[in-house]
């Protein structure tokens, strides 16, 4: 369901968009659209011209397509595609290949006639582009043009692979691609030194000829250039923005995707908006307070009237007695979430004045930690890990995947090799199945090439080195092994970049670990950003066991869990968001810190370390030191750090 289809200009917007709770609505709303628009050209007895994308955005849309096509049986023998691009060079048979990413999301699973597959062909002889550039274009008109182009947007605001400095008349060519989209690419090809230079994309100019154009986003961090490319001016740096001239664009995104949009960041900016029109919930109060204290660099209680009216709140001390009124009510909510007790605090161990929390009344409790790569708990939450551990909570954490792709090839040989020493010395090597693996993997990896899925025998180690990292960290927040529970959700388990969809099985895993530890407190990842999406589809396999749970059993024990969420590898969540802030004393953070450092293979350089180049372990201190500013500022005690929490219902 969306949340606003309607397009106001008053909104500030030059592009209609379109805003949904999830990413799984989304896809389907748009799977749909094409699904009619195909059955009313096939009606017509006329083609229908797609203009398809590639990469994580529109995957949800494909695999619904594909389900239409054999559920309701949707034919796409009337369809012809073209795809925006290719890399340069780049073989069909490669994995990081867009003709293979096609062929194993969409076309292999749909009726669709292979003649009328067109992608750009990464493997053309340089002195040859510039003519089979042409030839495509050809192609495009030949059909009469696209009728539906879906578009995803890059952090540079490219579509297609049209880079900052696009002009609005550029064709199909080849392009030299921007250091921000090599890097935001390198977890596809295991790393940035392997991304190729070049790519061939349609031009601004061709994509602006479709009929219809839908961009799609997802996630946090397309919030900001999401809001450049609606709200900003027209300009070759950010290509996006020249939808706001094509007269049947919009822009299709989730609430986190919308986040930076002046209608969801600060409504009470739109000029037009009329005394009595925003509700001002208690949400939505603390975002504006807050949003004013921070521009005006005052602590919350020193905000003052005038402040308000020279910020455009003024509808909402009309709705208070006072500033004073609004100020006091704001900082006591953010004053209540602070907590050193995350876990609650026993009654016994209250002081005067401590507050009450409904959660009180269990202690201890069962505490399940979900990480959905084996560090992501210690640097999202380690602090918190920590302090629930030491007041005596029986927790535990859940490894959802083995996160054995992000281990280098040369920390598996030196483990390789650790192994068949330590067979030697101790008497137990020699076995002829265990000669065969250590030849295996040291040939594999001495041949292996960049990209190359890795053997399930390479696998294998992979998964026992960041197995043993996770225990290691473990053993440092003091949670016994026996509490620590190693998922390898299927939908994880392919050797390689891309992934399985979610499955039944991954649902029934997670199902029965809730099951068996019925815990009074679950902890989550909510940074939805990482580069493979990995945290998404993880969350997503909590919530939905949480829902089969609510509704076989919804009086049970479900009844009463809280569920957190956590962020902090990715990105932190916003001060009016947080619901629990567990702050931490250098002594803490340092414990933290040290837990982070038990997962070597992840230590001085990651994998799959994104855009921000930092490791794991400084951005997490710095996003909790960051934080704890923030709350000091807005006049709240001072701390050395501060992780956020953001609660979620069990339903959700």
């Amino acid at each position: 369901m969306s949340l606003q289809n309607e397009f106001n200009p008053d909104h500030h917007e030059r592009i209609p968009v379109r805003v949904f709770n999830d990413a799984a609505d989304l896809s389907v709303s748009v799977a749909n659209e094409i699904a009619a628009l195909i059955r009313l050209r096939a009606g017509q007895n006329q083609q229908c011209v797609l203009g398809l994308a590639t990469g994580s955005t529109p995957m949800g849309i494909y695999n619904e397509l594909a389900r239409l096509h054999k559920a309701d049986g949707l034919s796409f023998k009337n369809v012809v595609t073209f795809n925006l691009d290719e890399y340069y060079p780049m073989r069909r048979e490669e994995l990081q290949s867009y003709w293979r990413f096609m062929h194993e999301y969409l076309f292999d699973h749909i009726d669709i006639d292979p003649k009328n597959i067109h992608i750009p062909d990464g493997a053309v002889p340089i002195e040859q582009v510039g003519k089979y550039c042409n030839e495509y274009e050809n192609m495009i008109a030949d059909f009469g043009g696209v009728d539906l182009q879906l578009l995803g947007i890059g952090r540079t605001g490219h579509i297609g692979f049209n880079e900052p400095g696009s002009g609005l008349e550029s064709r199909t060519r080849l392009i030299t691609l921007d250091r921000v989209t090599r890097q935001d690419a390198a977890s596809d090809f295991f790393g940035e030194e392997h991304v190729p230079r070049r790519a061939i994309t349609m031009g601004v100019g061709t994509i602006l000829a479709a009929k219809k154009i839908l961009l799609i986003a997802f996630g946090e961090h397309k919030a900001h250039i999401i809001a450049q490319a609606v709200q900003g001016p027209m300009t070759p740096s950010v290509a996006a923005s020249f939808l706001q001239q094509h007269p049947n664009a919009q822009l299709l995104v989730d609430e986190a995707a919308a986040a930076e949009l002046t209608r969801f960041k600060t409504p009470w900016l739109i000029s037009t908006a009329q005394p009595g029109n925003l509700t001002w919930s208690d949400q939505m109060t603390r975002k504006a307070v807050i949003w004013l204290a921070q521009s005006v660099q005052k602590p919350i209680l020193k905000l003052t009237e005038e402040d308000y009216n020279e910020h455009g709140l003024q509808d909402l001390i009309a709705a208070r007695e006072s500033a004073y009124d609004v100020n006091i009510s704001i900082f006591r909510a953010l004053q209540e979430t602070i907590t050193g007790w995350p876990g609650g605090k026993p009654t016994s161990m209250k002081r005067p004045g401590d507050i009450n929390r409904p959660t009180d009344a269990v202690f201890p409790k069962r505490v399940l930690v979900f990480s959905p790569h084996p560090d992501d708990d210690v640097i999202s939450m380690g602090g918190t890990l920590i302090r629930l551990v030491d007041q005596g909570h029986e927790v535990h954490v859940a490894y959802q995947t083995s996160g054995n792709i992000a281990v280098f090839d040369a920390d598996a040989a030196r483990f390789a090799d650790f192994a068949a020493e330590f067979n030697d010395i101790f008497g137990i090597g020699g076995a002829p199945e265990a000669m065969r693996v250590e030849k295996h993997i040291e040939e594999f990896l001495r041949k292996k090439k960049p990209g190359q899925i890795d053997s399930p025998e390479v696998q294998k180690i992979k998964s026992l080195i960041r197995k043993g990292e996770a225990r290691a960290s473990g053993r440092a927040c003091g949670i016994p092994a026996s509490r620590l529970h190693f998922m390898n959700l299927p939908f994880y388990e392919t050797g390689g970049i891309r992934k399985l969809p979610l499955s039944e099985k991954d649902i029934q895993l997670t199902t029965n670990l809730l099951k068996k530890i019925k815990p009074h407190q679950i902890y989550a990842a909510g940074d939805l950003s990482d580069p493979h999406g990995t945290h998404r589809v993880c969350l997503a396999a909590i919530c939905t066991a949480l829902e089969q749970i609510r509704k076989t059993d919804a009086g049970g024990w479900i009844k009463d869990c809280e569920i957190w969420l956590y962020r902090g590898a990715w990105q932190e969540w916003e001060p009016e968001k947080i619901a629990m802030a567990v702050p931490l004393s250098p002594d803490e953070l340092l414990r933290k810190r040290l837990a982070v450092f038990k997962h070597q293979s992840q230590k001085d350089r990651a994998m799959f370390p994104g855009v921000d180049q930092r490791e794991f372990w400084q951005r997490a201190e710095d996003r909790n030191r960051a934080t704890a500013k923030i709350y000091d500022q807005l006049g709240l005690a001072e701390y050395e750090a501060i992780e956020g929490f953001v609660r979620q219902q069990a339903s959700a």
